[in-house]
């Protein structure tokens, strides 16, 4: 299992969203993403994106101007 951080700084909606999506779409299920965003509509519209698709949000945290989502891709 492996962690990977997607940086998705800088970029306004939908491209967190797009971003974590075009990632996990490689991956396996169980394996966990880091998105850090500078949109802090991405708490909101990430996890939003993983119930509709099936994935879990294992945690989210604001840090400075920075929000995270940690989340565990689910089967596809």
């Amino acid at each position: 299992m492996s962690n990977i951080i997607v940086d998705a700084r800088g970029l306004l909606c939908p491209m967190p969203v797009i971003r974590v999506q075009d990632c996990v779409s490689t991956l396996d299920a169980g394996e966990l993403v880091e998105a850090v965003c500078s949109d802090p509509g991405a708490l909101n519209d990430i996890p939003a994106w993983c119930r509709i698709n099936g994935h879990r949000v294992v945690r989210t945290q604001e840090k400075d101007d920075e929000y995270i989502v940690v989340l565990e891709v689910g089967e596809l």
